[in-house]
């Protein structure tokens, strides 16, 4: 271990050394296969770069903020596979920003392929992300009773899948303490912290959310309880997230169209959106982090001032006993960072050999290229037909895809299916699989969801209710505008190769240097090496190739025009300065030196050095040189250096006296004028301060105006209600009313702009409801502030042959309701359903009456505190039986809501005494109101309805 170390550190502090002396960018790659410990790797990099770089207090916040992103980073993207207990489960490439001084004063992360599958699916043995388990464990009891969690995570069937909830290895507490703490560090303010553990939280919840199958064969969630906390923690509402998981909605033609959803599609809608919201967040977290180590140059803001030291921390080679998309993208990109290491390593060296005409004998080496051909190549590759396959009308399947694979690819060496295999090797292939020929080894990989993985889709209406959500991280995640680009987005697989190819760029760009991470065993055991295990590892890698390039090559290697203007100093001929070509220079500087024929050779354009032993000897030499020449240019130049200095800040120093006394007098002289002046002024003012504006009282006026202004700006109303108000001065009592009103106005208009639709449709049910009965019947006063609900009735009340009767009706309102007979007046329990176009009177299954509100004549109640009121009907419609005379506890709300949807706002009626009520054809009923001490409906001696209203306090 300690080697291991070393030579991290060794190859970290020669890419910064290269840095500085040469201001160009580098990158460190470290790779490996799964396990093989390049995350830890990359975080002894950081550390030591953190140790060993100058500081300052600017620069030590950055180094705790690159340190500290690790903890959050892995526990959101790693999690324990059976090769790794903190395996990456993304990609991450870091750029650490250096400036002049070679201190670190910014970065930026760049992130790949987060295995989203894994949310919801773990195979055996392996876990779900870290954070869900050190949120159980290490979470406080008020933070888990907020989010509604349990600490067992056996509840949680998003983690209960690979069956190791629990594993010794792992601290999840310790491990959560590490985290929030870093998250501190980076810059997370405590609402933004709950609302990123909100959306973990609701992960949870949404595993738990279950459905089952009506009688139509449609889904209907069953797990009540998980909506209501994923509608508090998304900040959504429940209704809509309800329909949203058993409903898709589609535009076809320019129209949206609402179907219901299987048991399968439901569940699937679950598990898509769960990827999607915990996907989206750890993009959105990275962008955080990206923020808080953003650099600022405030002296040079348009200039690139730093350097650029990049580290390529990246997913492993991985191979399990079932591989699927994640480690087809995986493998994928492991083959373009060898295939990049044999461009910069092997191939390109022993080019550069050939091109200067140095004599060599080439290396043989396996050049992956032909493998990366077989995935990424426009139209015949994997991915090609992959995304063929996803966006081709038809039933397309992932054996559809297999098949298009096996006839499209089916000669290529390095793939094999169960068709195309010999009957030896079919044994050991799926009929729904197909085997790669990796350069580190073969892979077999199962067909089944790629397709599903590859178009990664969240349906359109829940897309529409996470935009809507009020969390600001879901509504920074879920951007509007996706729902009306109509441009269909690039499937995962293509967006991984794009990004590749960009980082590839970047990689490209820059000097690398490489640690190559080697996995001891298979077992996760100390002090145990598998020899055949690291031979193979050795072999794929290509490391034996590499170090017969190296061995047989040159160390060093630079261009006449750079290795002559360094060393020049060296040679009498060639000092201080050359003028012929810069290969004949060269030649004279290393005869000089005394350079052996073996030692060198000299190319077309650049000189090679075999050894390091002959280039530390030059630059030792140069040490000594320029400390020979700094010798004598100070012995020389520090005499008449020292005596100009003296003299020029002699002067200086004179001028810069007499120029500063001179400053300072004037300043004074005019400080006291203004003072003088400005006082004379005020008492003048003051004197003419009851005369209209003069020039002898316009700057006491002005200031009069400013203060009062000033203190109208500090003492502002806070809100509509508060009616204070400063003060003014006689001179600005018009202006301060107009000031008032305004300020009023806008405070209104702030308030009105804050109503939501559900509240602003609360006031307008209000003001009709006022418009219709204030000042006109008693019992209003009580209703005011009482809020309308949108139904006294739940669907579960009402009798599900009614609403089978009323199916392509939607319910807008439902109240129980008492009906009193036409004739004898008796008391009958009802329920009162209001629809879009018409009224209707049910009793239990069956519906009653159903009266159209174009039928409707209007509305009669009294004006006391009875809660009685009578329908008016047509009576020449024969389907009607005459007047409907209705009681229900909430009289103001239920006839506000039928005037509004009959609109009869006008034909309210509101009566003193009596209402005259038709009871047929051609025959009319009486209710008579009289005031009471309780409240009494009964049938009177004269046939008359009589209802004795209770007298109220106030009106």
């Amino acid at each position: 271990m300690k080697f291991l170390l070393t030579c991290d550190y060794a190859i970290a502090d020669n890419s910064y050394r290269s840095l500085r002396t040469e201001r160009k960018d580098q990158c460190i790659l470290i790779s490996g296969e799964s396990g093989a410990g390049k995350t830890e790797a990359t975080k002894k990099i950081l550390q030591y770069y953190a140790v060993t770089c100058p500081a300052s207090q600017q620069v030590e916040t950055v180094k705790d903020r690159l340190l500290q992103s690790n903890p959050v980073l892995e526990a959101f993207g790693n999690a324990k596979t059976l090769r790794n207990d903190n395996s990456s489960r993304f990609g991450k490439y870091m750029d650490v920003q250096f400036d002049y001084r070679g201190a670190p004063v910014g970065g930026h992360i760049l992130n790949y392929l987060l295995e989203k599958s894994r949310v919801v699916h773990q195979n055996h043995g392996e876990r779900n992300f870290h954070i869900f388990y050190q949120l159980l464990e290490g979470g406080e009891e008020d933070l888990l009773r907020r989010l509604g969690l349990e600490k067992n995570p056996q509840q949680y069937h998003y983690l209960v899948k690979g069956h190791c909830a629990r594993v010794s290895s792992i601290n999840d507490k310790n491990e959560w303490k590490i985290m929030r703490r870093a998250l501190s560090v980076i810059g997370f303010s405590d609402t933004e912290v709950e609302d990123l553990l909100s959306i973990v939280a609701s992960v949870l919840h949404m595993g738990n959310v279950q459905f089952a199958v009506d009688e139509q064969g449609n889904s209907q969630v069953t797990t009540e309880n998980q909506i209501k906390y994923l509608a508090r923690l998304l900040a959504v509402e429940g209704s809509v997230l309800r329909d949203a998981l058993t409903h898709k909605k589609i535009i076809a033609k320019g129209e949206e169209l609402v179907s219901p959803l299987n048991l399968e599609q439901a569940a699937y809608a679950r598990d898509a959106l769960a990827k999607a919201v915990y996907g989206r967040t750890f993009s959105w977290l990275v962008n955080k982090v990206n923020k808080s180590l953003a650099y600022k140059d405030e002296k040079f803001p348009g200039w690139r001032s730093t350097t650029v030291l990049g580290l390529l921390d990246i997913y492993g080679f991985e191979v399990f006993q079932h591989n699927s998309f994640e480690q087809f993208c995986i493998n994928y990109c492991n083959e373009k960072l060898q295939q990049l290491f044999i461009e910069l390593t092997l191939k390109s060296e022993q080019e550069e050999y050939e091109s200067e005409g140095i004599a060599w004998e080439p290396v043989q080496y396996f050049n992956n290229k032909i493998i990366c051909d077989l995935v990424e190549e426009k139209f015949k590759g994997i991915i090609s037909i992959l995304d063929e396959e996803c966006l081709r009308p038809g039933d397309a399947t992932d054996t559809t895809f297999l098949e298009k694979l096996e006839e499209t690819v089916k000669n290529h060496p390095h793939f094999l299916t169960h068709k195309l295999a010999d009957q030896k090797t079919r044994k050991s292939l799926g009929r729904e699989e197909f085997r790669l020929s990796h350069y580190a080894g073969d892979v077999t990989y199962s067909v089944a969801g790629f397709l599903d993985k590859n178009n990664d889709l969240l349906f359109r209406n829940l897309k529409e209710t996470m935009c809507n959500s009020e969390n600001p991280i879901i509504n920074q995640c879920f951007d509007r505008t996706e729902l009306t680009d109509k441009k269909r987005p690039e499937t995962a697989a293509t967006q991984f190769k794009n990004s590749l190819s960009k980082l590839m760029e970047i990689l490209m760009s820059k000097e690398p240097s490489y640690i190559r991470c080697m996995k001891p065993n298979d077992a996760k055991q100390a002090d145990r090496f598998d020899e055949v295990l690291i031979r193979h590892q050795v072999k794929y890698l290509g490391l034996m190739e590499n170090l017969r390039v190296r061995r047989a090559g040159f160390a060093y290697r630079r261009k006449y025009e750079v290795f002559l203007q360094r060393y020049k100093s060296l040679c009498p001929e060639t000092w201080p300065t050359w003028d012929g070509r810069p290969h004949d220079g060269v030649a004279a500087l290393v005869k000089h030196l005394g350079y052996k024929p073996e030692e060198y050779k000299m190319g077309r354009t650049k000189i090679f050095i075999r050894f390091p032993k002959t280039l530390f000897a030059t630059e030792d030499a140069l040490e000594v040189r320029k400390q020979s020449l700094a010798t004598k240019m100070q012995a020389t130049w520090r005499g008449f250096y020292r005596r100009k200095k003296f003299l020029t800040m002699k002067r200086s120093a004179i001028t810069i006296q007499s120029w500063w006394r001179g400053t300072l007098g004037r300043r004074k002289a005019a400080k006291r004028k203004w003072a003088v002046e400005t006082i004379r002024r005020f008492i003048k003012g003051f004197i003419y301060r009851n005369h209209p504006r003069c020039p002898e009282n316009e700057y006491f006026l002005d200031y009069i105006r400013y203060s009062f202004l000033m203190n109208l700006k500090r003492n502002l109303p806070k809100n509509v209600l508060d009616k204070s108000w400063p003060t003014p001065p006689p001179s600005l009592t018009e202006a301060s009313q107009l000031l008032r009103r305004l300020c009023l106005q806008n405070m209104v208009w702030s308030y009105c702009k804050r109503i939501s639709p559900e509240w602003k449709q609360q006031l307008e049910q209000k003001v009709i409801a006022s418009e219709i009965f204030k000042g006109k019947k008693d019992n209003y006063p009580q209703s005011v502030p009482r809020l309308f609900i949108n139904t006294r009735l739940g669907k579960e009340e009402i009798h599900t042959k009614v609403l089978q009767a009323l199916e392509n009706e939607a319910l807008k309102y439902a109240v129980p309701v008492v009906k009193y007979d036409r004739r004898g007046y008796k008391a009958r329990p009802r329920q009162l359903l209001l629809t879009q176009s018409a009224a209707i009177i049910v009793e239990d299954s069956r519906i009653k009456q159903r009266i159209d509100y174009t039928n409707l004549t209007g509305i009669s109640v009294s004006s006391l505190s009875d809660n009685l009121f009578v329908l008016h009907v047509h009576c020449e419609d024969n389907k009607q039986k005459g007047d409907v005379v209705l009681q229900s506890d909430h009289v103001i709300e239920t006839l506000t809501k039928t005037a509004i949807l009959a609109d009869k706002i006008n034909n309210v009626n509101i009566n003193q005494g009596s209402i005259k009520f038709t009871v047929g054809q051609g025959k009319e009923g009486i209710i008579d109101f009289i005031s009471g001490s309780e409240l009494l409906i009964a049938k009177a001696k004269n046939g008359h309805l009589t209802v004795v209203a209770p007298r109220l306090n106030s009106r």
